[in-house]
């Protein structure tokens, strides 16, 4: 028995469709708008197991994934499941079959189910991934052609799963470290969005039936207090064009090779972001090498995974060069923006010939500098937030107390 999508007209196309492919209809019935077909069939014949869909048939079956649909972390323990099975000794298709019985979502069964029927009508495991682009990446897929071609592709695709969950580790550190500052960050903004909307102007009566003096800097205070109280709008308005403008000028080649040159300058923040592009580089290069695809085959495939447009266009440059044979290390050094202790290890790994090695250690020293880069911008966030939430709060309370203290002829 067979289940897949098919793209067509009507529930007759496809009945008509599967009996031109040898096998008996059982059942069909429309699971989209788009005109997707659910269609099962039974073999005609003994060791029928699978039917192709045909081009269109593929199209609606990727529509239905995308990185949304299989997160990373998921797909690195599929990986390592199927690595396991392969290592056992077990086929591919029947590795497959088992991985889709043990899914608990239906996106990745549906997923493990297309790759399958690809697998045993005669497509090869990277082929198959390389169908279903939204979710795996052109590492991922030469990562498993490289194992295809090698012979062992239970031992690359453990190797893959540790590279993945490596790089969730450190997604996962950068993402732990920034929920106290944004949460303390919110909270800051939640206080002055407080004091200025409803504290500040109780005090604006009080002053006026009184008949208080009031200073520059006071008036000036209430009129801030009162615009962001009445038009609230206009700023969410204008918050949410900013965040618009931003995201299209990211969009942009050349806008967002200025804001990633200009980031890589901002202190802290730049060093983080080199070490974490350079930790990723590293770790994913020797990977790829140590799976047997060349040097120069990996600088084009990494090209891809790399986030930062100044570290990409550095890497095109390596690789134009290598390509000249004037070898990795020196071309690295010469773009200014590789780290130069990287450079220097990776220049001994490669008069050793142990490149893959000395990346991989590259690779956990910027691992390492990445949680303490971390730990330091934490130690010097949170007290400058906290000053400035104190000092913001103090200087509102000083511009309060001032008419008070008026009233009564005290000075400060």
């Amino acid at each position: 028995m067979q289940e897949g999508v098919l793209d067509a007209a009507s529930q007759d196309g496809v009945i008509a469709h599967l009996k031109t492919l040898g096998l008996i209809p059982i059942r069909a019935a429309e699971v989209s708008t788009q005109g997707a077909i659910r269609g099962t069939a039974q073999g005609a014949a003994p060791g029928t197991t699978s039917a192709s869909a045909g081009g269109s048939g593929k199209s609606a079956v990727l529509s239905l994934f995308s990185s949304q649909n299989v997160g990373q972390a998921e797909l690195a323990i599929v990986t390592r499941e199927l690595a396991t099975l392969l290592k056992a000794g077990l086929p591919l298709d029947r590795s497959l079959e088992i991985l889709i019985n043990l899914a608990e979502r239906a996106r990745m069964r549906e997923l493990l189910m297309a790759i399958r029927n690809e697998v045993r009508g005669g497509s090869s495991l990277s082929k198959a991934l390389d169908q279903h682009r939204n979710v795996f990446t052109r590492f991922y897929v030469n990562m498993v052609k490289a194992g295809e071609a090698g012979g062992s592709l239970g031992g690359v695709l453990l190797r893959l799963a540790d590279y993945m969950e490596r790089a969730k580790e450190l997604r996962d550190t950068v993402v732990s470290a920034l929920i106290y500052p944004l949460f303390l960050l919110g909270g800051a903004l939640v206080s002055i969005c407080l004091i200025l909307l409803v504290v500040v102007p109780q005090f604006k009566q009080i002053f006026l039936q009184s008949g208080a003096a009031i200073s520059t800097a006071t008036a000036a205070l209430f009129s801030v207090s009162f615009f962001l109280r009445d038009s609230w709008q206009i700023l969410i308005a204008v918050a949410l064009g900013t965040v618009w403008l931003l995201s299209r000028s990211f969009q942009q080649p050349a806008s967002k090779a200025r804001w990633d040159r200009r980031m890589l300058g901002w202190g802290i923040i730049g060093k983080l972001i080199g070490r974490i592009e350079m930790a990723r580089f590293a770790r994913s290069l020797a990977t790829l090498l140590e799976n047997g695809v060349p040097l120069l085959s990996s600088m084009f495939i990494l090209k891809e995974t790399i986030n930062n447009a100044v570290f990409r266009d550095a890497l095109e440059f390596v690789a134009r060069e290598l390509k000249e044979g004037r070898g990795f290390a020196k071309p690295m050094l010469e773009t200014n923006v590789f780290p130069k202790l990287a450079v220097q290890m990776i220049s001994v790994g490669e008069e050793t010939g142990k490149l893959s090695e000395m990346l991989y250690q590259v690779a956990d020293v910027y691992d390492r500098e990445v949680a303490l880069l971390i730990k330091r911008a934490l130690a010097l966030l949170q007290p400058v937030l906290i000053i400035f939430l104190a000092g913001f709060i103090a200087g509102i309370m000083f511009l309060l107390l001032d008419p008070m203290l008026g009233m009564m002829d005290i000075k400060f």
